[in-house]
C-alpha cells in the first residue's frame, strides 16, 4: 500500500469515528465547532474523509469533546491480534516530518493510551493544553527530544536517548527533534478519571 493510500485509509477511519462520536453525543457540527475551536467547514471535510487532519487538529477535537486522543483513530478490536509496524497508519504534522502512530487506545477501564512518535531532524509539533490532570510519559529510544512547556515555552528540557520525561500535559507543550537524525519515542498518555456527578460528591 502506498503512503497516499495509507493516508486515505486513516482519513476514513477518523471520519467514521468522528461521525459516530458526534451522533452518540447528539451534537451538530456547529456545536462540535464551538466546543473544539475547529471550524464547521473543516469538521465537515474531516467527516467526509476529504481532509487529512493534523495532530494539532485531532487534539483540539479530542480535548473539546473530552475523549481520548486515539478514540479518533481506533479500529474495531476483534479479540487477540498482532499488528505489525507496516499496518500502523500514522497521523502527521509539520508537513509530514512529525509522525504519530496510535498503538494502544484508551477505553472503558483503561485510562491510558500509548502512541509512538517519529520526528525527522528539526521536526516539531506544538500541542495545546489537554484536559486538566492529563499526564504524559515519554521514553526516547532513538535520538534526542526537546520538550518545551508553558504557553511561552519558558521551560525547556532535552531528553536524550534511553531517558524518560514525565510532565503535566494540561499546559501548552511542544516536541522538537534536536538530533541530527530521526528521533523516536514511545509516549504514554494518562487521562484523569472522570469526576462523579455533583450529587454523589
Amino acid at each position: 500500500m502506498t503512503s497516499f493510500e495509507n493516508a486515505m485509509d486513516m482519513n476514513l477511519v477518523i471520519a467514521d469515528n468522528l461521525k459516530t462520536l458526534r451522533k452518540d453525543m447528539h451534537l451538530s457540527l456547529g456545536e462540535v465547532a464551538e466546543r473544539t475551536g475547529v471550524s464547521k467547514s473543516m469538521l465537515g471535510q474531516i467527516e467526509r474523509g476529504e481532509s487529512s487532519p493534523t495532530i494539532s487538529t485531532l487534539w483540539k477535537i479530542a480535548t473539546g469533546l473530552q475523549v481520548p486522543f486515539t478514540s479518533l483513530m481506533e479500529r474495531a478490536e476483534q479479540g487477540i491480534r498482532i499488528i505489525s509496524e507496516a499496518e500502523m497508519r500514522p497521523v502527521v504534522s509539520d508537513h509530514g516530518h512529525f509522525r504519530l502512530y496510535p498503538v494502544i487506545r484508551a477505553q472503558k477501564g483503561r485510562s491510558f493510551e500509548i502512541v509512538d512518535l517519529e520526528l525527522d531532524a528539526g521536526a516539531m509539533s506544538e500541542s495545546r493544553p489537554h484536559a486538566e490532570g492529563t499526564e504524559e510519559f515519554v521514553l526516547v529510544y532513538q535520538g534526542a527530544l526537546e520538550i518545551q512547556l508553558g504557553d511561552d515555552h519558558d521551560e525547556r528540557y532535552t531528553v536524550p536517548q534511553g531517558s524518560v520525561v514525565h510532565y503535566r500535559a494540561d499546559q501548552g507543550h511542544t516536541y522538537r527533534n534536536v538530533s541530527n537524525g530521526i528521533t523516536r519515542a514511545a509516549m504514554v498518555i494518562n487521562y484523569p478519571h472522570p469526576k462523579p456527578p455533583a450529587e454523589l460528591v
